[in-house]
């Protein structure tokens, strides 16, 4: 349970900082929110791109937090693989690592679902 107990973590984390800085957490939901539905893009497209972004910044809270919505938007494990394998060849070396923590945190979270 080592990825759902660090999705909580960050979720509570996100909670403080929410209480601190409200209107600029309230702008940046409000854009996540504005970005997010279905367009010429699903949302789950959307979700599963976020998911390649964050495994080429390197961002695990990130990459927990979009792993957890592709498995809300219904990604497959083989949509989530392929999209991971996009980051890796944007980032490279690095993004292969960060990528195989995001299999693993799907894998996790989604037996959880």
């Amino acid at each position: 349970m080592f990825y759902a107990e660090k999705l909580t973590e960050t979720r509570n984390n996100l909670r403080v900082l929410r209480k601190a800085i409200p209107e600029t957490f309230g702008g940046f939901v409000q854009m996540e929110q504005a970005a997010s539905p279905d367009g010429a893009l699903s949302h789950k497209q959307k979700e599963l791109i976020a998911l390649g972004i964050a495994v080429a910044l390197r961002c695990e809270d990130c990459i927990n937090s979009h792993v957890g919505a592709c498995i809300r938007a219904g990604a497959t494990r083989d949509e989530v693989a392929e999209a991971l394998g996009t980051a890796i060849q944007m980032s490279g070396g690095p993004g292969l690592m960060y990528a195989g923590k995001a299999l693993a945190a799907f894998d996790e979270l989604a037996t959880a679902h």
